[in-house]
């Protein structure tokens, strides 16, 4: 069944506009709130200049909802990449149709349209442009298994009078390239291409995986550029599917949203975390002096301070999903670190840069551990060392067990055993040097006031699978009666199993 997410943001390609969205309307409602963007200059919105990706990024950026689900189709599936890459804060996901990462091709590139069709193309749009989206229109419909009743139906369709704007929008589509956009990705992604595309070759469809093995590629046959109007159904399908929250998955736009609200009332509630990090810290190698010192979930910088005054000639970067928490930092800590807004599983730095990563309860928020692992692997230098400090899915059991008693969803955050976070280091090629875990209690008066504690911490409920809505004063009378099940002493607990972890990536061999 179709599952209610956030507002769906269609964009167009280019030659067309909103209307173009028609074959796909009714069934898109069903997902949520829809917002049908009319590029500069395209159907009904003004015909400003294409000045660039910067400034039509803007206006889009300008146009969304607070948070969505970005959709597009050729250019507008370009635009809907660069745009999740550039504010992924306000991007949940990504939907692209017969959308190539370069459209015109190059030596490095080739799986795309040939230069000097690409030019012969523009160049004709530019002397005759009337006769030359009659020929754009045969395109959209060429290779398709119904390419005649597809024709006829696309050129019964109005697309507004050509201007300016459209030649630049040609210049633009020629010049942008999205490989490290969408490398770099890390929202969930659908992209959907066809066989028979006239104008995205289907060998991008290998490129795409290439480039981001994470995001999901599927290709149709007997299809056309016009994808949304040859198989639309088939697109829905797939949507519908693509849009299914999968329990107990953690949603990475929720986590640094999440950790952003709390960034003011983190400290004055992170005991835990202090404790967790005074000890991490005590475990560092005597041995040590680093050129780069990157605190990974530096959060609102505590710890930084003191990896600073530990390292003081280091270059010290802070690296956090969650822009709220960075603002705070920065706000506190001035130039005490560079600071640095980035996934874990997709670290904005350079192969074997970095001799020391230090990481104190924020590993536990990624969601794919081989690919967390991977690129801690790749930014240390040979030798370099990872310290970090996570949680172990005994954390809150007395939470989780009180809540199953009442309803099936997920309300608990669920992290990694030690058996696969030990399988995703030997994955990734680092030499474990040491394990330690150890369980820790906390005790707690009153219920309201652990959860207000995990409230303020940002470490609440994030995970898809999670009820949708308030939760009835029932429900919650029955979740505080099953969690009296564990008070002791007069208190009630709640349990924390703690991994300790030093990785080391393999000094580089040199061959006799």
């Amino acid at each position: 069944m179709p599952v209610q997410r956030e507002p769906l943001v269609l964009l167009h390609g280019w030659g067309c506009d909103s209307q173009t969205w028609q074959p796909l309307l009714h069934d898109l409602q069903q997902f949520g709130d829809l917002y049908a963007i009319d590029l500069p200059g395209f159907g009904g919105s003004e015909s400003i200049p294409f000045a660039g990706l910067d400034t039509v990024l803007d206006l889009l950026a300008q146009q969304l909802p607070a948070r969505a689900v970005l959709m597009g189709w050729s250019l507008g599936g370009m635009l809907a990449v660069a745009l999740a890459a550039r504010a992924p804060e306000k991007v949940s996901r990504v939907i692209t149709l017969a959308t190539n990462v370069k459209f015109v091709a190059s030596a490095d590139y080739p799986a795309a349209m040939p230069r000097a069709i690409n030019r012969n193309f523009n160049q004709q749009f530019a002397a005759d442009p009337h006769q030359t989206l009659k020929l754009f229109t045969g395109l959209l419909a060429q290779g398709d298994a119904r390419e005649r009743s597809l024709l006829k139906t696309l050129r019964g369709i109005k697309t507004g009078e050509p201007n300016t704007a459209w030649q630049d929008a040609l210049l633009l589509l020629a010049q942008l390239d999205n490989r490290t956009a969408f490398a770099q990705l890390s929202q969930p992604g659908l992209h959907i291409l066809t066989e028979a595309d006239a104008l995205v070759p289907v060998s991008a469809a290998d490129e795409l995986r290439k480039l981001n093995p994470h995001q999901h590629i599927e290709v149709l046959s007997d299809s056309a550029h016009a994808i949304h109007w040859s198989q639309p159904h088939q697109v829905v399908q797939l949507i519908n599917i693509f849009l299914q929250p999968t329990p107990g998955v953690l949603d990475k736009c929720k986590v640094a949203q999440s950790f952003s609200r709390a960034a003011r009332t983190y400290d004055a509630v992170a005991k835990l975390q202090r404790d967790v990090g005074q000890h991490l810290l005590q475990q560092l190698p005597k041995h040590l002096v680093p050129h780069r010192v990157i605190d990974l979930g530096c959060g609102t910088g505590f710890f930084s301070q003191q990896l600073r005054q530990q390292f003081p000639p280091a270059e010290l970067i802070g690296v956090d999903i969650a822009q709220g928490m960075l603002d705070f930092a920065r706000e506190t800590h001035g130039d005490l670190a560079t600071w640095l807004c980035c996934d874990a599983e997709q670290l904005s730095l350079a192969d074997a840069s970095v001799e020391l990563i230090f990481s104190s309860l924020a590993i536990q928020w990624c969601t794919d551990t081989d690919r967390l692992f991977a690129e801690i692997r790749r930014v240390l230098t040979p030798g370099g060392v990872a310290l970090l400090a996570t949680l172990g899915p005994a954390t809150l059991h007395e939470l989780r067990h009180a809540w199953q008693q009442v309803d099936g969803y997920v309300h608990v955050n669920r992290f990694e055993t030690a058996e696969n976070l030990q399988a995703s280091i030997a994955a990734s090629d680092l030499v474990l040097a040491d394990w330690q875990t150890e369980q820790r209690e906390l005790h707690y008066d009153r219920l309201v006031d652990l959860t207000r504690e995990l409230k303020a911490l940002g470490a609440h409920n994030i995970n898809a699978g999670k009820p949708g809505g308030l939760t009835g004063r029932k429900k919650i009378e029955a979740f505080k009666q099953a969690y009296e099940q564990f008070r002791r002493d007069d208190a009630l607990p709640a349990s924390y199993e703690l991994f300790y972890v030093l990785v080391q990536a393999p000094w580089a061999t040199s061959e006799n």
